[in-house]
């Protein structure tokens, strides 16, 4: 078991492998921006929502 081990370790990395990973890992950053970026786009519409929704608001008049 230690000789597989051991030619698992030492064995060179496929190079494919290497520039798979690393443009998986790039998809993986871009996509994490662009979910920060929509999550801040929507609370930024949710409070402007809320805004609105207090501007729509009438008070009932009162009847005496």
């Amino acid at each position: 078991m230690a000789k597989a081990l051991y030619g698992h370790v030492a064995a060179a990395p496929d190079r494919r492998l290497l520039d798979e990973v690393t443009r998986l890992r790039a998809t993986v950053q871009a996509l994490e921006f662009e979910v920060t970026r929509l999550r801040a786009e929507n609370d930024r519409l949710a409070a402007a929502a809320a805004r609105a929704d207090e501007a729509i608001r009438i008070a009932e008049p009162a009847l005496t």
